[in-house]
């Protein structure tokens, strides 16, 4: 009995032990959305009660209240300048950022952030990582339109680096598709992108087509959403993609992410970098390639 009972103790004491390593391992993970935009609260709030400048004090701290593990806040006005960033402090002061993958940064979610704040993704180093570049999903909140902040999760596990033949086939591609509309007009144009089997579906590459009220004018591996608006699409991370691609595509032309079914993967869900340009000022084209390819 006494063997028995000291057996059950030794399973108790094990199970414990697994236990508390669950926990550590947890606590190490990055945070979740919900408690990403709950620490954006945080800091809005702040300022509101302690001024701008007290705030961007103490955002500025690596030390300071608004640094927890991966979580940091960092600041921007709406020139771009960076304002607060208390992993990174030579961004302070800066007006520009692309990251590894010529993503304008500070250009979306200026974008994004005039329409009040939300979420979009950016390639940025984890401190937690030894500074690696990495997926990072990101959430912003407009500060009475004098600047905005940001705070983010970091997702590890997707791949974040396109090739750079990669990107400028992605880009002659799409250039090739804008000069074929220019040269044909429009009507022919999107009847070569909305063909499965045309020119202008090659090596896991597609044109999709939009007006810049949403409406989708090509997507050949979806034709059922041709025609219909699309503006308020959000990606499964509740990212609004499409009113991303055309802030994009009303400066003329760039990059930007998000997540998409990915139609030579059986349409499994993929992280997706996309080229826009702008075709006359009234629709746009663009394609993309994905993490997994």
């Amino acid at each position: 009995m006494r063997i028995a009972a000291l057996a059950r103790m030794v399973a108790l004491m094990s199970l414990s032990v697994l236990a508390a390593i669950t926990l550590c391992i947890a606590s190490d993970q990055t945070a979740s959305a919900d408690e990403v935009i709950a620490f954006l609260d945080e800091a809005v709030a702040y300022v509101d009660n302690n001024g701008m400048e007290n705030a961007l004090q103490e955002f500025n701290d690596p030390t300071g209240s608004f640094v927890r593990g991966d979580l940091y806040i960092f600041a921007y006005d709406f020139n771009g300048t960076c304002l607060a960033h208390p992993i990174n402090p030579e961004l302070v002061g800066q007006t520009s950022l692309l990251d590894i993958n010529d993503v304008d940064v500070v250009g979306r979610e200026i974008a994004l952030a005039k329409r009040g704040g939300g979420t979009m993704y950016i390639v940025f180093p984890n401190p937690s990582h030894e500074g690696k570049e990495e997926l990072k999903q990101i959430h912003l909140e407009n500060v009475n339109d004098s600047m905005y902040l940001g705070s983010g999760r970091y997702l590890s596990d997707i791949r974040a680096s396109f090739d750079q033949g990669e990107r400028d086939e992605l880009v002659a591609f799409v250039n090739e598709a804008l000069k074929y509309a220019q040269e044909n007009g429009k009507e022919k144009a999107l009847q070569a992108f909305n063909d499965p089997e045309g020119n202008f579906n090659r090596d896991g590459l597609y044109i999709f087509a939009y007006d810049y009220g949403g409406r989708n004018l090509a997507l050949s591996h979806q034709p059922e959403l041709v025609g219909t608006n699309r503006i308020d699409a959000q990606d499964p991370n509740g990212v609004y993609f499409i009113q991303q691609i055309i802030d994009v595509a009303k400066n003329g032309d760039g990059f930007t992410y998000y997540v998409y079914p990915d139609p030579s993967n059986n349409m499994t869900p993929e992280l997706k970098l996309s080229y826009v340009m702008d075709v006359d000022g009234t629709w746009f084209l663009g394609s993309g390639i994905y993490s997994s390819d």
